[in-house]
């Protein structure tokens, strides 16, 4: 592997998303890093992406589009034909911070196994919401997760040689294992000290919102341990409940 100029897999996985996916396709394609493969994975979308996903044909490596189970069932299609170095997922709607990014993150240190950074959070109007309120932890390691995922999936490349596929058990939070899994086996990992995503706040309904809270709890224990995580959700409330009515006071 050429160390100076690594190979990255970005993997984009896209359903009935007219309204961003050009967003998130000129985000990657207008990179100044040469040495991209771009995949894109579409769950068979009828209105209307597909025909603006057609129109960057010439940039994207592979393009699938057919029926999927699931988001995480699209996103190891992705990674079954990703031939990187490194692999990065920046599904429709979210965006490369800008077209240096991957230049900078590179750039950033030789040879990491995981390499991160900042993430800015956008609207449905796509306007700025500023920083998300978990900030990149200094220095990430696989404990760095205990109190909530710090850093977002869009925000983090690592080495195509220490991830799995992702664990369909989980339907809405299979991502925080698939990072803990990856983390726990690398020696190098860099903070870039850089935004390097732009992430559009979804509307997820409230009781997927449930269901996500119990699959990270299961995520959680696995990984930490059912008493130090139980410990770790007292110490979640008490962030939450600190940051809510800071909040509540400089909006009155």
């Amino acid at each position: 592997m050429g160390e100076t100029n690594p190979k990255l897999s970005v993997i984009t996985v896209v359903y009935n998303s007219v309204g961003d996916i050009e967003r998130t396709i000129l985000s990657i394609v207008n990179q100044t890093y040469s040495n991209i493969e771009y995949i894109v994975i579409d769950g068979n979308s009828t209105d209307g992406t597909l025909s603006v996903i057609e129109k960057y044909k010439s940039n994207i490596t592979h393009l699938i589009s057919e029926k999927d189970a699931g988001i995480y069932d699209a996103m190891n299609k992705g990674l079954r034909l990703a031939t990187g170095d490194y692999v990065l997922f920046m599904n429709s709607g979210d965006e490369i911070y800008d077209p240096e990014t991957v230049t900078n993150v590179f750039a950033s240190s030789p040879d990491a196994d995981i390499y991160y950074g900042e993430t800015e959070m956008y609207d449905q109007q796509w306007k700025s919401l500023g920083q998300r309120r978990h900030t990149a932890p200094e220095n990430f390691t696989w404990k760095s997760f205990k109190y909530g995922m710090s850093i977002s999936h869009q925000a983090i490349y690592i080495k195509r040689s220490l991830v799995e596929l992702y664990d369909l058990n989980y339907k809405l939070s299979s991502d925080i294992d698939w990072v803990l899994k990856a983390a726990k086996k690398t020696k190098k990992i860099v903070n870039t000290r850089m935004y390097v995503a732009k992430y559009l706040v979804g509307g997820m309904s409230k009781s997927k919102h449930r269901e996500s809270l119990k699959e990270r709890f299961e995520i959680f224990t696995k990984h930490y341990g059912l008493i130090p995580n139980l410990a770790n959700h007292l110490v979640i409330a008490a962030n939450l409940l600190t940051y809510f009515l800071k909040h509540r006071r400089t909006n009155d």
